[in-house]
């Protein structure tokens, strides 16, 4: 049995079904703060839960956890801090606790993969730079945005816990801006956001300064790694922490590129323009993915531009209704404010306007 927390959410919700058709039985726990799009299947048990207040039976049965639960992106976790570390850092904890203390119950290992962000290499930048370094696994993380803070600090609780307990068994996906198409859809990430711009106003605009750097990965590359990590051997995943990623760009490089494809797809033009006065937080990484390829074979291929199109497509289509900039359930921080207002568990993090 694996246990995905977090699993109706824009990774999720692809990964469990292709879990499913891998013949693996899944337990889902998930808060469904933005709907579930899971359909019904013998093999799958959904839960409705909170990882705060983790019930030690949600893990009978289980031999590995997927761990995609949390507040993600800077500007959730910018609006909400104090919910980002409750549902980033304490509740992660707990997961982990629980998990520990079952594997000693049963004298079993049990595996949990964390999503984290390369984010936490994210350092300042003057964002005029046209090069970005590779950073490993080995370089020094030291995030100042809170939502890439928060992920750190669940990566050590999960190391110190494992570090008491050789049965519990974690291991750390740092994950490029993750891009593609989900049954939970979002348009709040970089590649994901210029295909909704380009489509609905014929604009890409780039925030900010033009240097910034960042990895990337399609959603069915992250599918197909958690899946190929649950037969890694233990000793070849616990305690390790794995950069996944298929290609660094410079903003500014994949919005020509892509208003390009675009045009071309669409017969049209696509503006490129700069807005130099927002404030993109003046952040930049690169990451090196090199370690989880030697380690266990997994390259991520799949490219940026072909993504998009399916995207365009699709807004094309009506897939997300006519007006889907106007949804708040495509944007995190905006489904966020919507709908947690009255929820008791955040009454406290988050602050009512």
């Amino acid at each position: 049995m694996i246990l995905v927390a977090g699993g109706a959410g824009y990774i999720g919700s692809k990964l469990v079904p292709a879990l499913l058709e891998s013949a693996m039985p899944v337990r889902v726990v998930d808060t469904f703060w933005f709907g579930n799009s899971l359909a019904a299947h013998p093999q799958l048990e959904v839960i409705q839960g909170d990882l705060s207040d983790f019930d030690i039976a949600w893990l009978e049965d289980v031999d590995a956890i997927i761990h995609l639960a949390g507040i993600s992106n800077d500007v959730s976790s910018e609006f909400a801090p104090e919910l980002s570390i409750h549902a980033n850092v304490g509740a992660t904890a707990h997961l982990a606790e629980a998990a520990s203390e079952k594997a000693s119950q049963r004298r079993l290992p049990i595996k949990l993969i964390f999503a984290s962000t390369c984010s936490v290499y994210s350092r300042p930048t003057n964002g005029t730079s046209t090069e970005c370094d590779l950073l490993s696994e080995e370089c020094t993380a030291t995030p100042t945005a809170i939502y890439a803070r928060s992920k750190l600090t669940a990566e050590l609780d999960l190391l110190r816990i494992a570090a008491s307990n050789p049965l519990f068994c974690p291991v750390i996906l740092r994950m490029g801006t993750v891009f593609g198409l989900s049954p939970r859809m979002r348009f709040d990430l970089v590649v994901n956001a210029f295909a909704l711009d380009a489509w609905r106003m014929r604009v890409l605009t780039l925030e900010g300064a033009e240097g910034i750097w960042r990895p990337f990965l399609h959603i069915d590359d992250a599918v197909g790694a958690y899946i190929g990590l649950l037969s890694g051997q233990l000793a070849q995943i616990r305690h390790r922490i794995f950069n996944l990623l298929g290609s660094n760009y410079r903003i500014a490089d994949l919005a020509n590129e892509l208003a390009s494809a675009f045009g071309q797809h669409s017969g049209g033009f696509i503006e490129v323009r700069h807005n130099e006065l927002a404030n993109n937080g003046g952040r930049s990484y690169c990451a090196d993915g090199q370690r989880i390829t030697e380690a266990f074979g997994i390259r991520p291929r799949r490219g940026i531009i072909p993504a998009a199109i399916s995207m365009w497509n699709a807004l094309e289509r009506g897939d997300f209704g006519s007006q889907p900039q106007d949804n708040p359930r495509y944007f995190n921080v905006q489904w966020l404010k919507q709908t947690l207002w009255n929820n008791s568990i955040f009454n406290e993090a988050v602050p009512k306007p």
